[in-house]
């Protein structure tokens, strides 16, 4: 080999250590253990209060091994007596790509703002952080693996999250339940205003005849005949929305007290 081509590639060598040292910490991420001091909250009468999730999205970004640190207005800004934890005046001034850079992450994502269909929660919530002047707590972590947070990604889809919560919902009240080709069942949690802003609460009961259900999905609005709790199973949760962008957590098994 002639002096000259050893030369040439060892500069191309040195390019590529010297794009590895600058990209590297741009495509993977650590994400800060924010929930290793959380502590217990419980929020009542929560049934149609409006909330939004901030996430912070780390992981390895060329494996496209992903996770979210996702963070919660509940309970913030205000909320507590108007209803509302993220009026527009605070959502609409959030920038996620100065979050982005402000938190040293892959990518920031703004999910809402969303209304609760829970009548009470028990949570643990960690760390607060200010989001553009938007507060909000830490509350869990989200597995990001293989889905797009566009519009449409989580649809019908089963989504595993790492949190300690108990939601319910209250004896005498309508519940909102997808049935999947499995045979498992999924209990609305928050109807989501992002790209349906004109939800309306009282219109849930009747959402079946406008959701795009995939083959062998069901929709079904029962009142129940008593209290229904739901619970992670050792920590984990799953999961999914619909193609309003609705969410919704299994219920059955271990992850409630009854199936609704």
């Amino acid at each position: 080999m002639s002096k000259n081509i050893q030369w040439a590639l060892g500069i191309v060598v040195a390019l590529i250590v010297v794009a590895a040292i600058v990209l590297y910490p741009r495509l993977v991420v650590t994400l800060p253990n924010d929930g290793a001091d959380a502590k217990p909250f419980t929020f009542k009468d929560t049934r149609g209060h409006r909330y939004t999730e901030m996430f912070l999205i780390g992981g390895n970004a060329i494996t496209k091994d992903l996770t979210a640190n996702v963070y919660n207005t509940y309970g913030l800004n205000g909320g507590a007596t108007t209803g509302d934890s993220c009026p527009a005046a605070l959502l609409d001034k959030v920038d996620v790509n100065e979050l982005k850079d402000q938190y040293h992450v892959l990518a920031s994502f703004k999910n809402g703002p969303r209304m609760w269909t829970l009548d009470w929660i028990e949570v643990e919530m960690g760390k607060e952080l200010d989001f553009g002047g938007m507060k909000a707590r830490w509350v869990n972590w989200l597995d990001l693996k293989g889905l797009s947070l566009k519009p449409g990604g989580g649809d019908y889809k089963n989504i595993t999250v790492g949190r300690h919560t108990k939601f319910g919902f209250d004896k005498g009240k309508q519940v909102f339940i997808l049935d999947d080709p499995e045979g498992n069942s999924w209990a609305m949690k928050s109807f989501s205003l992002i790209t349906h802003p004109d939800q309306k609460f009282d219109e849930l009961p009747t959402l079946g005849s406008r959701l795009t259900l995939p083959p062998g999905w069901k929709f079904r609005a029962p009142v129940l005949e008593r209290d229904l709790v739901l619970t992670p199973d050792n920590g984990i949760a799953h999961i999914t929305q619909d193609d309003f962008g609705n969410t919704y957590d299994r219920v059955g098994g271990p992850y409630s007290n009854f199936k609704p």
